[in-house]
């Protein structure tokens, strides 16, 4: 349960992360030391970070965690391109279909996605197990195929 508790919590962290660095990223050259939206890069953050959350468990609940590398990425590329669109949706307030600036929504949400990418690949460690983690290894195979049975005896 503990391992799976730190998968959450990476991923979760990673999400946020991911989603203010982007955040920042978006601003361009108007973002300074002194006018750095924290405020906003924080909403989104928080709204990232929930939003993996929900779907690592459905992730969980469907039982799609025994994942090889290749497909394990794709999911979460997948998983935080949602979740930075979802916190962009999120932290408008009130959704409106027409009027959402859905430019800057899928630009955040695909700076964020390139930097899941660049995640996955910079945590995969030669000669260990593949995986998208940057937990160990074992506890990253723990948390997705459980606990490994002790030896009888």
């Amino acid at each position: 349960m503990r391992a799976v508790v730190f998968d959450f919590l990476e991923r979760a962290g990673w999400s946020a992360g991911q989603m203010f660095f982007a955040t920042l990223l978006a601003g361009g050259t108007e973002i300074s030391a002194g006018n750095v939206p924290w405020k906003y890069s924080g909403t989104l953050a928080i709204g990232a970070a929930v939003a993996s959350v929900i779907l690592t468990a459905l992730q969980y609940l469907t039982k799609m965690t025994e994942l090889t590398f290749w497909p394990d990425v794709v999911v979460r590329l997948a998983k935080t391109f949602l979740s930075s669109l979802a916190a962009s949706i999120v932290a408008v307030g009130v959704f409106n279909v027409g009027t959402f600036d859905w430019g800057t929504a899928l630009n955040l949400a695909l700076l964020t996605t390139l930097g899941s990418l660049g995640k996955g690949l910079l945590a995969r460690q030669p000669g260990k197990a593949a995986n998208p983690s940057t937990l160990p290894p074992e506890t990253y195979a723990a948390a997705v195929s459980g606990p490994t049975p002790a030896p009888p005896g």
